[in-house]
């Protein structure tokens, strides 16, 4: 049985689609019989022990079940999946065929999207980005503005060692996956920054001094984080 009707408030998002806020209509764990929620497109968008609120929106064919929450200014669109006692909120944003699930946390600003998954104890927050056919799981954290993608895996207690994040002189750095940096819109390898950045600063017009710079913080993530020659 429903535990909750659409009601006739209504709002368009950015689609065109017109989403209804939603009700209460029994005394449970999310609030009192007439309680409002958040918005969905229809019905369906919601069911078992789940509950949106705030406002927070889901729509298309994304299903948020289970135990799972979707609050704040959150949003879930297209085929996407929150669900088991997954939590969406804060600006967060899961759409595609994107998966969250298990005890995962997705908030801040972050974006899961494409066919990425998100579970198990996993944490995705901030400005970051999962997508393509990426899989962030067990006890690991992506934050700040680390992306993960292709068929990338972080797992385990991956990002126990924080993800590496300087704004540089000209461009930010970061740790995009595990032994891979990220200065501007070049993502390679440690061991491909360490034998090539000088030949990378020059093409991009780089000085002298913020090649210099630069070959400091990639010292500084191998410091960290070691070496790894796999590509």
């Amino acid at each position: 049985m429903k535990h909750f009707k659409l009601t006739t408030e209504s709002i368009v998002n950015v689609f065109g689609v017109k989403l209804f806020r939603i009700e209460l209509t029994i005394d449970c764990k999310w609030g009192n019989k007439g309680d409002k929620g958040g918005f969905v497109e229809k019905e369906d968008n919601i069911s078992g022990d789940a509950w949106v609120y705030g406002n927070a929106r889901v729509s298309g064919n994304a299903k948020v079940y289970g135990n799972a929450r979707v609050y704040g200014n959150a949003r879930v669109s297209g085929n996407a999946k929150v669900y088991g006692n997954a939590w969406v909120y804060g600006n967060a944003w899961v759409y595609g065929n994107a998966e969250v699930y298990g005890n995962a946390r997705v908030y801040g600003n972050a974006w899961v999207y494409g066919n990425a998954e998100v579970y198990g104890n996993a944490e995705v927050y901030g400005n970051a980005r999962v997508y393509g056919n990426a899989e962030v799981y067990g006890n690991a954290r992506v934050y700040g503005n680390a992306e993960v993608y292709g068929n990338a895996r972080v797992y385990g207690d991956a990002w126990d060692k924080s993800p590496l994040q300087i704004q540089g002189t000209k461009h930010f750095i970061c740790t995009s996956k595990y032994f891979h940096l990220k200065i501007g819109c070049h993502e390679y390898t440690f061991e491909y920054w360490k034998e090539n950045f000088e030949r990378i600063g020059k093409e991009n017009g780089y000085s002298k001094e913020e090649i210099k710079e630069y070959g400091l913080y990639i010292s500084l993530a191998i410091n960290i984080y070691g070496l790894n020659n796999k590509k």
